[in-house]
């Protein structure tokens, strides 16, 4: 599978070769949609918290005695079956909402991720990211010459995957409204899903 090269001005340098078992395999929704549920539950802090019976303060006395007074027993106040009493396999931090995926699933499914964006022409291969300043204007500039290519690139949401940190170009972006960035080795499906464009080198097609 072949796509177009592009330089940091926007213009077409020529071709290079995608390889089809990354960027040209069949989507598999079960696969993906398990895949963006493992991604979301791994970000998920647990933080929801309810105090149980020991937890809730006072009940300590017996609300009143065992017999003779023709109400029913209770041993406190702070029984889950009274206002303002503990709660009954309530939430808790210590809960884990992780879930397990292996490795070679994750993979797979960021290849079909891959492979979709491919399709729709929404994956831009440059020959290199280099500005020459790390001013915002140089990032400015880089999404105006990128338009070029895509017309609403500079509207919606676009990840640059880098192979190797490069200081000046993060700096240069790091004011720029729908753009991020992410090392490649991190790249996974989720959040590929949540970008429009993905934009990289072309040594990051020989690093995935």
């Amino acid at each position: 599978m072949k796509t177009d090269l592009y330089n940091q001005e926007g213009e077409k340098i020529g071709e290079i070769d995608l390889p089809d078992r990354i960027f040209n395999i069949k989507i598999n929704p079960d696969l993906l949609h398990q895949a963006i549920r493992y991604y979301q539950f791994l970000s998920r802090q647990p933080i929801a918290k309810t105090k149980t019976r020991s937890e809730v303060r006072g009940g300590g006395r017996k609300p009143w005695r065992q017999k003779g007074t023709g109400r029913a027993r209770h041993g406190s106040i702070r029984s889950p079956i009274w206002k303002g009493g503990g709660v009954t396999f309530g939430p808790s931090p210590e809960k884990k909402y992780q879930i397990k995926l292996p490795k070679k699933m994750r993979k797979k499914a960021l290849y079909m991720v891959l492979s979709g964006k491919a399709k729709e022409g929404e994956i831009v291969i440059l020959d290199k990211l280099n500005p020459k300043t790390a001013k915002t204007k140089e990032g400015v500039r880089l999404l105006e010459n990128l338009s070029k290519i895509k017309k609403d690139i500079k509207d919606k949401k676009t990840v640059f995957a880098l192979v190797h940190a490069n200081e000046k170009f993060l700096k240069s972006i790091s004011n720029l409204k729908n753009v991020s960035t992410i090392p490649l080795n991190s790249l996974n499906a989720y959040f590929l899903l949540k970008n429009k464009y993905l934009v990289m080198e072309k040594e990051g097609i020989r690093f995935i």
